[in-house]
């Protein structure tokens, strides 16, 4: 099987013990864990940045994305506000994760916590091209909402 290596760079003596990891074998995202030196409270409406206490090298060519923790976000209301969060490949800073209280209490986030989930892509390169015209779809302009669903 194919894998692509990407390198965890620990930014903290814990986090060297903290390698993402999968709930299960066939899951797709590996769980990410917060590093927090004391407790976090992110009460209704609140946002807040979790650190994580490490860096990736992810080749040229690949992109990372942070994403919720399903079972999380449906108990608690606690999700990532910029969903999919994308890690591009020349970043070299700390991850963190952006997360949002949609929920109606407080929800604590302790060291250790898992906060989201990564999940690895391949990016296509791309050419943009200008265009007198567009083509017609049976669609159309057809945007939000349009298909009555």
């Amino acid at each position: 099987m194919d894998f692509v290596e990407i390198g965890f760079h620990p930014l903290t003596p814990i986090a060297a013990s903290r390698l993402p990891s999968k709930a299960t074998k066939g899951a797709v995202g590996w769980d990410v864990q917060a590093n927090l030196d004391r407790d976090m409270c992110l009460k209704p409406g609140e946002r807040v940045l979790v650190p994580t206490g490490f860096a990736l090298t992810i080749p040229e060519g690949f992109e990372a994305q942070l994403r919720p923790r399903s079972g999380w976000a449906y108990r608690t209301g606690i999700t990532l506000l910029n969903t999919p969060g994308t890690i591009d490949s020349d970043y070299r800073g700390e991850i963190k994760v952006l997360l949002v209280n949609l929920g109606d209490k407080d929800v604590w986030i302790k060291d250790g916590d898992r906060v989201a989930q990564l999940v690895f892509g391949r990016v296509l390169p791309v050419e943009f091209v200008v265009l007198k015209e567009i083509g017609k779809t049976s669609r159309g302009e057809g945007g939000f909402g349009h298909s009555g669903r």
